[in-house]
């Protein structure tokens, strides 16, 4: 009978939590580039208007024209500063969830070393005893040979 890693147990908890932290993580990266995405989508937006605003200035506009246009660019400045916010959120969470991940990865290295180095052990054991043996034959069959 070959001896187990004791650990195992402990080492598929570890890899379910790894397992569970990456889907963590994935998804926080998606919530951010999500977030990313409306930003740059805002800002874009915003660019355009203002380029439209501008053009529109040298050709003449209205007052109620020109207080809509700068009402509308004040409303995606608003905004622009909520996503902002969000980004930077989700950016934090990302790298959180980064962090977590890479600890847990660690982890899941150090039992995988130690099972390893388990499994050597017991080679190298299997090793001594099958020498020992082969040892022991050797003498008997030299001490058959000088009867």
């Amino acid at each position: 009978m070959t001896p187990t890693f004791r650990l195992h147990k402990v080492l598929t908890m570890k890899e379910k939590e790894k397992e569970k932290a990456l889907s963590e993580y994935e998804e926080a990266v998606r919530r951010f580039e999500q977030a990313a995405e409306a930003l740059y989508n805002l800002l874009k937006e915003k660019e355009k208007c203002e380029a439209e605003r501008d053009e529109q200035l040298q050709t003449g506009l209205s007052i109620g024209a020109i207080r809509h246009m700068l009402q509308y660019i004040g409303n995606l400045q608003r905004a622009i500063d909520h996503y902002q916010l969000i980004v930077m959120q989700a950016r934090e969470q990302m790298q959180r969830r980064q962090q977590r991940l890479t600890e847990l990865n660690i982890e899941v290295k150090k039992y995988e070393k130690m099972r390893e180095r388990v499994q050597q052990w017991i080679e190298q054991r299997e090793k001594e005893v099958e020498s020992r043996f082969l040892d022991e034959l050797a003498v008997q069959r030299f001490a058959r040979q000088g009867e």
